[in-house]
């Protein structure tokens, strides 16, 4: 009986123990994965790296070249002047400044590079950095193509050699080329089959997407 009893008292603080333990709230956390930056990871807003850079030509003919500005949406326009100013101002931070008032970082590199200074200087270390001011500055002067119309990747992209096949320039496009590109870049891109060096893109909306070179 005396075992029994003290059985039965064992039982009564074990439960009254698990009530303590069900009735004490647990802090939770809810963990959310850390959302990467377009700017650095290759991508924006779901768009392949093809679409999103403008790397390689889509299949098919080639979109029309475009050199009449007015052609231009507002939006874009306005864009392309606001790069234009700051690259000419010869200072790295206020093209910075333009990429970052854009709402979403423009991608300036498919390296996964996070600052586009130290990205430039690194790259053009003779100059400072200032040479890609001179780049993206004859890149926006060159024609332009009006690419995927009517999606999601809808843009304009600078120079028009990003999205034409290099082996059907002409003679004059080929000076248009070469004005941004030496004769040994323009055979390895044959060799590579498409143009690599620096394209830019802007949306539709007038955003800021790329400014980058490489495959």
């Amino acid at each position: 009986m005396r075992g029994f009893l003290l059985t039965r008292a064992v039982a009564a603080i074990l439960m009254a123990a698990g009530a303590v333990v069900a009735q004490t709230p647990v802090r939770t956390e809810v963990v959310r994965p850390v959302e990467a930056s377009p700017a650095f990871n290759g991508g924006s807003n779901n768009h392949s790296d093809v679409m999103v850079t403008g790397a390689i030509p889509p299949p098919g003919a080639p979109p029309e070249v475009i050199t009449d500005l007015s052609k231009l949406p507002p939006a874009v326009a306005r864009m392309r002047e606001r790069i234009l100013a700051a690259a000419r101002t010869g200072e790295l931070d206020a093209v910075v400044a333009v990429m970052a008032s854009n709402g979403t970082m423009p991608i300036f590199s498919l390296d996964g590079e996070r600052d586009p200074v130290a990205y430039w200087k690194r790259d053009y270390p003779e100059s400072g950095g200032v040479e890609i001011l001179a780049i993206l500055t004859e890149i926006l002067e060159a024609g332009f193509v009006h690419v995927d119309k009517g999606t999601p990747e809808e843009m304009y992209v600078w120079p028009y050699f990003a999205r034409a096949p290099l082996k059907a320039l002409t003679p004059g496009q080929k000076v248009d080329l070469f004005k941004i590109v030496t004769g040994g870049d323009y055979k390895d891109m044959l060799n590579a089959g498409a143009y690599n060096f620096y394209r830019l893109g802007i949306g539709q909306d007038g955003a800021w997407r790329f400014f980058v070179t490489g495959d």
